[in-house]
């Protein structure tokens, strides 16, 4: 835990000054992260104010059925930043990874942090929830996991879910799904959820949203996931730097292939991104130094309900996914055709009007300018005889 808590009595820019975070430092961060939930221009200074006076809030993170992943993903950076100042302090109360008690200690903590702070603090939960045989897979204390997450959710005032496993299961709840794992939201009912994707999921999109309930007293706008639209709102295929080679049908066809060092597409083998709603393209990973489709591998689709399920085998292509309307093997397999078929007509259509036109302009003593401004063609001021043609008017 932090060696300078954060004390009741304390505002976050209070808090952060004490940690060597200067004003500046502070309203960049501000700026940065107001981009990422989309406040305008004109609202970063309300935000970044609102989010100086906070008080201490106080958070759970509960770690279930899972492999610590997303704690790792969450907190690992290149250097210190004020993001992990931040969730720093949302570790302050209870994560039995990270915090220095265990056993009996670590216990005490966890009933003390609910008890002190009922209908106020902010659930985090990773992991899966194992149901089958009582959930005797995941026991925590000598109590399920289950028992567990519905303790805590009793007094929590909003649950993020932290990851795939949080999400709908992860790889526990891929067939045959034997500890029968449940996400959060299968399990937990009547309180506001977020679901943070990925696996591991991005540790800023944490962030983020923990500085919007912070800010703004509640959770972020989400899909029908519970995931937060600022995030997952656009499909990796739609903010792909690679796209371009897509809709021109450039494929990598086999790894290593003139294609790949083309930095081609990467559909043909399994890249996920048409039926995959991420933020990968935007935030990166490792201090924004990559992502997967930029270090050449595809997209698995880890931020989708069940990908482990659905997406597999991860090299292999997808035929069910969508793409403008048009079912993606179609689209992949003929939309080179269909792109140079529409373009011949195109050129021949425009040819076939233009030749028209000017047999017209020429019927009448006139030649009518094409490249003349539209509004000089609407008004008819582009019309002249063939002395005229090089101009503008």
């Amino acid at each position: 835990m932090s060696a300078d808590p954060w004390t009741t009595d304390q505002t976050l820019q209070q808090h952060l000054e004490t940690r060597g975070v200067s004003r500046r430092q502070f309203l960049r961060f501000a700026r940065d992260i107001g981009v990422l939930l989309g406040v305008s221009q004109m609202g970063l200074p309300k935000l970044a104010k609102a989010l100086s006076v906070v008080k201490r809030p106080s958070v759970v993170w509960l770690q279930l059925q899972e492999c610590t992943g997303c704690v790792e993903s969450v907190l690992r950076t290149n250097e210190p930043t004020i993001g992990n100042l931040l969730l720093d302090v949302v570790s302050l109360d209870y994560n039995h990874t990270l915090m220095a008690a265990s056993g009996h200690a670590a216990e005490e903590a966890l009933q003390h942090a609910m008890k002190e702070n009922a209908g106020e603090y902010l659930l985090v939960v990773s992991g899966s929830i194992p149901t089958k045989d009582n959930g005797i897979y995941t026991m925590i204390g000598g109590r399920s996991a289950e028992t567990v997450i519905r303790e805590a959710a009793k007094g929590a005032a909003a649950i993020v879910a932290l990851g795939a496993c949080a999400h709908f299961g992860g790889v526990q709840a891929a067939r045959p799904n034997p500890t029968e794992a449940k996400g959060v939201r299968e399990i937990i009912r009547d309180r506001p959820i977020l679901t943070i994707a990925g696996c591991p999921p991005i540790g800023d999109v944490l962030t983020a949203s923990v500085v919007h309930w912070l800010t703004f007293k509640r959770l972020p706008e989400s899909d029908s996931e519970g995931r937060p639209l600022f995030a997952y709102g656009k499909r990796i295929h739609d903010q792909c730097p690679r796209r371009a080679h897509f809709d021109a049908g450039q494929y990598v066809e086999q790894f290593d292939d003139e294609g790949a060092k083309k930095a081609w597409c990467l559909y043909k083998v399994g890249c996920k991104g048409p039926a995959t709603s991420s933020p990968c393209p935007i935030f990166l990973w490792n201090d924004q130094t990559s992502w997967p489709i930029g270090s050449g591998h595809p997209c698995l689709g880890c931020t989708e309900a069940h990908f482990w399920d659905t997406m597999t085998p991860f090299y292999n292509r997808l035929p069910e996914a969508v793409v403008a309307g048009f079912p993606i093997e179609h689209r992949v397999d003929r939309i080179g055709a269909t792109l140079a078929v529409a373009a011949v007509a195109g050129v021949s259509l425009h040819a076939v009007v233009t030749g028209v036109q000017m047999s017209r302009r020429r019927a009448d003593g006139s030649t009518y300018l094409l490249d003349a401004p539209p509004e000089d063609r609407a008004n008819g001021t582009a019309s002249g005889g063939d002395d005229d043609y090089p101009h503008t008017h």
